[in-house]
């Protein structure tokens, strides 16, 4: 069996997973045949009508899309394929979880979910080839944000809204980043395998989905089984139309839980691309601030980061990050209080829950705006990697 240099610790994974170790293995050359085809298609076309064409039968539908390669019109129409599996009433409760979270959400998405996505010292690469976290943090925070609350939305993943056309442009922006990266001729297939391959889009989709969760019920959230589940079936479904394969798509949190236990017994620990990749996320605040005041208020927020990244992470993989350690985290079990007092009263007093909805759509809608900051998400495709 072919194994790249970053899939470890085989034999002992084996005693725990069985061959089901063996059976992951090949995702690991397996990449998104379907997007590659129309990345390679929208790049035939002279400057950016490609795209435009694309963005149109995102819009209107594959079959009104005349002008768009077929290519594309492929992947539009399997998008709009929506498998019997899917319920939308399920998907939009997932969605509410996420929502009513709120400022916990954001929390959780930023210090833990990313920074586990960076911690792989094999799924870190195509991010530092592309220079999206290192050159622009903030801006591609902002879009993360932005497509995690699309996703989210009640309504948002049915075809053609908004989060199930963003969803698709991101698709499309890992099959450029993969070409760019296999034309650039430093690629490392025998150490990586190869770039933004299955194994790790379905890692990504579980750090949407079953790390966010986790992440929320360790802050003191109280998410019952079954809003657990509906959020991990609105992720089934973005991780199907993301292009990830349907092998390795969890039915259950429990299927995921087994799934991430699973890629973690063959990752190794950090290497100093996933250190460098956390540092830059954990300051992003300081690139954005101007005047003296915003600079503490910055400083104050990557404290405030830091701390709660370690919470989330625990000392042992926090410490192989370059994590620091700070007075903040001795503050964080007071929060976690406050939120478990804040789920009785949801649970208890009529009409809370409703508002706690309420106040996270409000929430989400200003991390949004305030990214925003002049600029647009439009989820172009890139058009060029980081500076060697």
């Amino acid at each position: 069996m072919k194994t790249p240099r970053r899939f470890v610790n085989v034999e002992l994974a084996r005693e725990v997973h069985g061959d089901r170790v063996d059976r992951l293995a090949p995702f690991l050359f397996r990449v998104d045949e379907l997007a590659d085809r129309a990345v390679e298609a929208i790049a035939s076309r002279p400057g950016p009508s490609g795209w435009a064409a694309f963005e149109r039968a995102l819009r209107e539908g594959a079959a009104h899309a005349k002008d768009a390669p077929e290519a594309v019109r492929e992947l539009v129409a399997f998008g709009e394929r929506v498998p019997a599996w899917v319920e939308w009433p399920t998907c939009d409760r997932g969605g509410d979880m996420l929502m009513r979270a709120g400022l916990l959400g954001g929390l959780v998405l930023g210090a833990r979910s990313l920074v586990l996505g960076y911690a792989s010292p094999g799924g870190n690469k195509p991010l530092v080839m592309s220079g999206r976290l290192r050159d622009m943090a903030a801006r591609r925070l902002n879009e993360t944000a932005r497509f995690v609350q699309a996703v989210s939305r009640r309504g948002g993943m049915r075809p053609h809204a908004e989060g199930w056309q963003i969803t698709l442009k991101v698709r499309l922006i890992h099959a450029q980043v993969r070409r760019m990266i296999l034309a650039s001729g430093k690629w490392d297939e025998d150490a990586w395998g190869a770039p933004i391959n299955q194994h790790d889009m379905a890692g990504t989709t579980l750090l949407f989905s079953l790390v966010l969760v986790d992440g929320l019920r360790t802050l003191g959230m109280t998410i019952p089984p079954e809003e657990a589940e509906a959020y991990m079936h609105l992720w089934r479904w973005a991780g199907w139309l993301i292009g990830v394969d349907p092998e390795l798509l969890p039915t259950s949190e429990l299927d995921a839980a087994r799934l991430a236990e699973l890629i973690a017994a063959t990752q190794g620990p950090p290497d100093a691309d996933a250190r460098e990749l956390t540092r830059v996320l954990l300051t992003s605040p300081l690139e954005v601030a101007r005047t003296p005041a915003e600079r503490r208020a910055a400083e104050r927020r990557v404290r405030f980061g830091t701390a709660m990244c370690r919470e989330l992470l625990g000392d042992e993989l926090a410490d192989g990050l370059g994590v620091a350690r700070g007075r903040f985290r001795y503050e964080l079990p007071i929060l976690r209080r406050v939120v478990s007092g804040m789920e009785v009263a949801a649970r208890n007093i009529p009409g809370a829950r409703k508002r706690a909805l309420a106040a996270g759509n409000r929430y989400w809608d200003r991390v949004v705006a305030l990214g925003l900051q002049n600029a647009s998400y439009d989820f172009p495709l890139p058009t060029g990697l980081a500076a060697a």
